[in-house]
């Protein structure tokens, strides 16, 4: 696949076909991914793939702590505590695309709660990845989590793989690590669902919209 068309193509695929993903196919994307770069060489990024009796086991524990009232409590705050334009009017579309593709009422809190259960369970794709960064490292091994991450969704791409990145699955860090048996000193920083798309899924049809690049580009000659 012409990297390019990786880029522009990808987006967050929530529903995925009952079909497995090789051992060795996982193993090919995170070895493509490991070039990303990091200062200094310090290759911060630590994985837990989780597939499987793990797999489930994991999205069971978050989604009854959900459903059971408990406060998400992660590792650090993804989102801005107060909301401003132009991102609150994108948050706000994102969401009407995304219930509206899944055809969930704005007020139909039940269904809403199982949309957002779904996340947990990595949308039923065959498999999740987690990632985790030492929690003593700088605020610069966050930009290279980000490089890894983008690495790891394009060389999925390259594989016939799709993916969807999630900060939902950082909203009970202490649940997972307890899950998968991690200390203390791993900062969960986000999931990925990452399989073979279910193309004829609504979910997966809808698109948003990108900013053009004079919207947020300066030139300084």
């Amino acid at each position: 696949m012409d990297l390019i068309e990786a880029m522009k193509g990808r987006h967050s695929v929530r529903a995925y076909l009952d079909k497995p993903v090789p051992q060795e196919v996982v193993e090919a994307v995170l070895e493509a991914a490991r070039f990303a770069p990091s200062g200094v060489n310090t290759q911060p990024w630590r994985v837990a793939v989780v597939d499987g009796e793990a797999k489930v086991r994991l999205g069971a524990a978050l989604e009854a702590a959900r459903r059971g009232g408990v406060e998400p409590d992660p590792d650090y705050h993804y989102y801005p505590e107060q909301w401003r334009e132009p991102y609150q009017g994108r948050r706000v579309a994102c969401g009407k695309a995304l219930y509206g593709a899944l055809d969930i009422g704005r007020g139909d809190r039940e269904r809403q709660l199982d949309a957002w259960c779904a996340n947990y369970r990595f949308f039923d794709a065959p498999l999740g990845l987690l990632f985790f960064m030492d929690r003593d490292m700088g605020r610069g091994s966050w930009l290279d989590m980000g490089m890894f991450m983008q690495n790891v969704m394009l060389a999925a791409r390259a594989h016939g793989l799709e993916s969807c990145p999630q900060a939902s699955l950082a909203d009970y860090p202490k649940i997972v690590r307890r899950e998968l048996g991690l200390e203390e000193d791993r900062l969960l920083l986000a999931g990925l669902a990452l399989g073979y798309a279910d193309a004829s899924a609504p979910v997966n049809g809808y698109r948003l919209d990108r900013e053009p690049v004079p919207a947020f580009t300066t030139w300084h000659r």
